[in-house]
């Protein structure tokens, strides 16, 4: 698994559901570069029984996101027709009716590949004859992306393991505060909380406060 934080974030152009409902032919990330950070995340697979659970917990938050010039981005390996369906189909249905964020198609699962998530790889055997070993879908990725470009941010789970959406809005949260103030931010920190200077100083000063 690659540690990407500090590099440019691998670059695509893919068919993408927005608002919930149109199709787009060349959705890409490189639209918010110089305006906003992004919360790209991936999960395994549409119609599945943790997926939407995160899915509507991004939508529930999508306002908090907002507030903070923040855009919202999923992914899995699925085509964006069974996005468009699964967008169209009730909560009680197994549905994610009421997602407006969009959700990004990466049925050659290149993309998942890229940003090294991916949950199995091509093999060959002597023959020449390829199978897929580990599972054909993305893990539980998240990646936190600045307005450069840079990911600053990256939190990778298995399969079964649900993501903290409050993290996600955590980690926004002192990126920004350390981008506007040039102090870091200590264990545990939340938005409103003091954070420190990066001197031993500055770490003394703050231990001893608490």
């Amino acid at each position: 698994m690659s540690v990407l934080v500090g590099k440019k974030a691998p670059l695509f152009k893919a068919k993408a559901v927005v608002n919930g409902s149109e199709i787009l032919a060349d959705f890409s990330l490189e639209q918010f570069i110089g305006k906003k950070e992004v919360i790209f995340f991936f999960y395994p697979a549409d119609f599945t029984f943790v997926c939407p659970t995160e899915l509507v917990a991004f939508q529930d938050k999508l306002k908090d996101f907002e507030e903070r010039n923040v855009a919202v981005v999923g992914c899995s390996v699925d085509s964006e027709f069974s996005h468009w369906k699964w967008l169209q189909t009730e909560l009680k249905d197994g549905g994610i009716k009421g997602v407006k964020y969009p959700l990004v198609s990466d049925f050659a699962k290149t993309i998942a590949e890229n940003f090294d998530v991916l949950a199995g790889y091509q093999d060959y055997n002597d023959e020449g004859e390829a199978s897929f070993v580990g599972a054909p879908v993305a893990y539980r990725g998240l990646f936190l992306i600045d307005k450069k470009g840079m990911i600053r941010h990256q939190v990778v789970n298995d399969l079964p393991l649900g993501r903290s959406i409050d993290e996600a809005i955590r980690i926004v949260d002192a990126l920004q505060f350390f981008e506007e103030n040039g102090e870091v931010c200590p264990a545990n920190w939340k938005k409103g909380e003091k954070a420190m200077k990066a001197t031993q100083e500055g770490v003394a000063s703050y231990l001893a406060a608490h």
